[in-house]
């Protein structure tokens, strides 16, 4: 951040009086919405630091570190005092009355935009640090930032003073006019717009290639299921040698790695002869192979439905993909890694998902469908597309009232996972105690709510 952004920054935020709301919506990122109407992001990366304005945003999890709990608690319906940058610095300082003090009491937000070291700092009127979204220790920097450590100055340092954009503005002879008042607001909605759509346009590469690869590890499983003719024909096969073997036992002699006889039609062919096994168990080794061939014939078609239904839910996936207009949504089709308190947490069948830490899971075709509704516990809630054969949806509950921010959310999955046109789908949800399983994954459902969800149509790039 230039400094000359930061006074301008710094002079627009001194037009509010209150703090609606404060907390971190992205691991670095805080947002701050105030007199309940406008929305300042603060992306606090090290190095990367910048400033935005755009409308309020849903935090991609809930954050619950000690200086989650102190930003909410401190600068929620605080009173602001005023916004200034301290030392001609690359600082941004909030000066706040919280609205729970008992007296009159201030503190600071600090907000410092200096390279490697940026980050939030909650200070009290003594200059003592209440909290910060970054620890400091002394093996890394000679300014330790911890709770209870008094906070140093940062150094002095010597600053050109830059042409000033925002102010310093010529006219179209190009010669220097009197100072005009800036809209920084647009500026800094400009500065949103345009670091969402590379953000975006990053996001949705990986989160494409992630899922190009599920979808070709399918194609590749696919491609290598056996041939259901040609297993009916080696089961057949097999069941003749065996036969073979059967009725010509009394040549075959101990160590013998071949039989040289003549087939059923007159023909002279050679079997080979399995080793380590006797004599008189050769021809069950045979009628043993046979089995197999055959009930793999019979079965190739099951294994092939559930590759294939899993192949295109990843497909579905990666068409929602291309349709998402924002991080969040992103997100939500295909999250981070697990954190360690998630990694243990596994389906054997689904796929597992968290909206604001709300378990949900989502079954890839009817085999898993049916198997989430046996795990689902009676308070859970459970989601499909009304009269569109569809992904279920369980969501975890642990009886608790779902925000409907997440209902909303897993509906839209829901639709995105199951369905490639453009168009309205009315989404059924009830607690699944209200499902009852019939035949299969069908079941019978009463108690229900709807919720509409619109999927818009997309080109789909080749």
């Amino acid at each position: 951040m230039k400094l000359y952004e930061l006074k301008a920054i710094a002079q627009r935020l001194n037009n509010f009086t209150f703090i609606s709301r404060a907390r971190r919506i992205e691991d670095n990122t805080l947002e701050i919405m105030f007199d309940k109407s406008e929305s300042y992001f603060f992306n606090m990366t090290r190095g990367h630091s910048f400033i935005y304005k755009a409308p309020s945003q849903r935090p991609l999890q809930r954050y619950n570190a000690p200086f989650d709990t102190l930003l909410h608690s401190l600068l929620g319906g605080a009173k602001l005092m005023a916004v200034d940058v301290p030392n001609e610095d690359r600082i941004l300082r909030f000066t706040i009355a919280p609205k729970s003090s008992y007296k009159d009491k201030i503190i600071y937000l600090q907000l410092e935009f200096t390279g490697k070291n940026t980050n939030a700092i909650l200070i009290d009127d003594n200059e003592v640090i209440i909290e910060a979204l970054r620890h400091i220790d002394a093996d890394s920097s000679f300014r330790v930032i911890r709770p209870g450590m008094q906070l140093l100055a940062i150094p002095p340092q010597k600053v050109l003073s830059p042409k000033n954009t925002f102010n310093n503005q010529k006219n179209k002879d190009g010669v220097a006019g009197a100072q005009h008042p800036i809209d920084i607001d647009h500026l800094l909605e400009e500065k949103y717009s345009q670091i969402q759509q590379k953000r975006l346009q990053e996001l949705k590469k990986q989160k494409r290639s992630t899922i190009a690869k599920k979808i070709k590890k399918f194609e590749q499983l696919l491609s290598k299921l056996p041939n259901k003719e040609k297993l009916e024909l080696q089961s057949k096969e097999h069941s003749n040698i065996g036969n073979l073997i059967l009725s010509n036992l009394y040549q075959i002699k101990p160590y013998d790695t071949q039989l040289k006889t003549y087939d059923f039609e007159g023909k002279e062919v050679t079997i080979p002869l399995p080793k380590n096994i006797k004599i008189n168990r050769m021809s069950d080794y045979y009628f043993n192979l046979s089995k197999r061939a055959k009930a793999k014939a019979k079965n190739v078609h099951i294994e092939q439905e559930n590759l294939s239904s899993k192949k295109t839910f990843y497909e579905n996936i990666y068409y929602a993909l291309e349709q998402a207009n924002t991080p969040y949504e992103l997100e939500l089709l295909v999250p981070k890694r697990a954190k360690s308190l998630r990694k243990k947490e596994k389906l054997r069948e689904g796929e597992l998902f968290w909206i604001e830490n709300y378990k949900v899971m989502v079954g890839r075709n009817a085999k898993e469908n049916q198997k989430l509704l046996e795990l689902a516990k009676a308070n859970d809630v459970w989601m499909h597309i009304r009269g569109v054969p569809s992904s279920h949806v369980i969501i975890r509950t642990d009886k608790q009232n779902l925000p409907e921010s997440v209902i909303e959310a897993a509906a839209k999955l829901c639709v995105d996972f199951s369905v490639k046109n453009a168009g309205d789908y009315e989404v059924d949800y009830t607690k699944r105690k209200f499902v009852k399983m019939q035949e299969g994954s069908n079941v019978f459902y009463n108690k229900y709510e709807t919720i509409l969800v619109t999927k818009e149509g997309i080109e789909i790039r080749v």
